[in-house]
């Protein structure tokens, strides 16, 4: 008795029955055009289920009809439902299950209105002196009002179970679905890694230069004026990867090209405004590297000139750059006073020198050698990120 009750007094009974009602309509509206269908109730029949398919074919091409069909279904057959797509029909499949769902939309409309109006044609006839006794008619009203939302209610529910079949996205837009949000993610990861990489590259310059300033003020006024341009340069150029990052973050204007191997002289300048001695061998070959190998060596050599900064402080400092047929060599080592070199590990700089690597398929050492501490990446020329 309780479950009949929630079927009568259900909120989605009832909005249900207003969507097949909405499909019922658009064929009743088609076979009011149709020619010929009024000439005979069974043609006017057959016509409500048949009329209205030259329609829906037409229906089905529109992009926006699935948006509507999904808002509609949204509202009245699955509310809360927030898997039901309100996307737009791009593809042919995509236009091939909304053509199957509006042709079992109306399908199921007119069934509804036909037993709708059986319903009624059989109410009529149990009014007091037609086909039963007055003693019978309420009983027998009851009983067809019962049945009749029964069958409402389960033509809504099988209304709302294929909706959840062909609104619902396909295994194949789920699989686009996660690809995309998976490209976001690692490009968002790839994002930070730069800003960690630039910007504590730059910070740790600073950090170094305003150290050595404060240390020579009012002795070397010229080496003050020398760090504190190498603090604003190194500002500077943080600022510019801030900006690009933050350009591509928010998928606007073109950003600013980032940095490649050609600007590697840009880090060695910071290098030694810090104090640092950098031996630099760049091979010319360089400039025609692919434009994504070189700006992953850039940060490559960036995070590991920093580290030098950052752990065995102005220190000499020896950067090779070899290039031949099958790969980019990279090479960075640095004397590392005893304590520091004792309690260096692998830190976030070094992982991210291994992952970088990785991506482009190459691979990273680093570690100490000797007295000092050796890094030294290997990039296959066909490597790709």
């Amino acid at each position: 008795m309780r479950g009949v009750l929630r079927l009568l007094t259900g909120r989605s009974t009832w909005t249900r029955a207003v969507h097949l009602a909405l499909g019922a309509w658009v064929a009743v509206a088609c076979a009011l055009v149709w020619p010929g269908l009024e000439d005979a109730a069974p043609r006017t029949l057959a016509g409500l289920h048949l009329a209205p398919l030259p329609l829906l074919a037409l229906l089905a091409w529109v992009p926006a009809v699935r948006r509507s069909e999904g808002v509609q279904a949204r509202a009245l057959l699955l509310p809360g439902d927030d898997e039901v797509t309100v996307e737009p029909a791009r593809t042919w499949a995509e236009r091939g299950r909304l053509l199957l769902w509006l042709v079992v939309r109306v399908q199921l409309g007119v069934l509804a209105a036909e037993l709708t109006a059986l319903a009624v044609w059989t109410l009529a006839g149990l009014l007091p002196g037609r086909w039963v006794p007055a003693a019978l008619g309420v009983p027998s009203a009851v009983v067809v009002l019962l049945a009749w939302v029964l069958v409402l209610a389960g033509l809504g529910a099988l209304t709302a179970a294929v909706a959840r079949r062909l609104l619902h996205p396909s295994p194949a837009e789920r699989l686009a679905t996660q690809q995309a949000r998976t490209e976001r993610l690692l490009e968002r990861t790839r994002l930070a890694a730069e800003l960690h990489d630039s910007i504590g590259h730059a910070l740790t310059v600073t950090l170094l230069q305003a150290g050595a300033a404060r240390d020579v003020a009012g002795r070397d006024p010229a080496f003050v004026d020398r760090a504190l341009a190498a603090i604003e340069d190194s500002a500077r150029s943080a600022a510019a990867d801030l900006d690009r990052v933050l350009a591509l973050l928010r998928d606007t204007s073109p950003a600013p090209a980032a940095p490649t191997l050609a600007d590697v002289a840009g880090l060695v300048r910071a290098a030694e405004a810090a104090g640092a001695r950098v031996d630099v061998r760049v091979d010319p070959a360089v400039a025609g590297l692919p434009e994504v190998l070189s700006r992953e060596a850039y940060r490559i050599v960036q995070e590991a000139l920093t580290n030098a900064l950052r752990h065995a402080g102005p220190v000499p400092v020896r950067l090779e750059v070899g290039v031949d047929d099958r790969e980019l060599l990279l090479g960075v080592r640095n004397p590392v006073p005893a304590p520091v070199a004792a309690g260096r590990g692998g830190g976030s700089g070094v992982r991210g020198l291994h992952e970088r690597a990785a991506v482009l398929g190459g691979t990273a050492l680093a570690g100490p050698d000797g007295d000092g501490w050796r890094v030294e990446v290997r990039l296959p020329m066909g490597g790709s990120a």
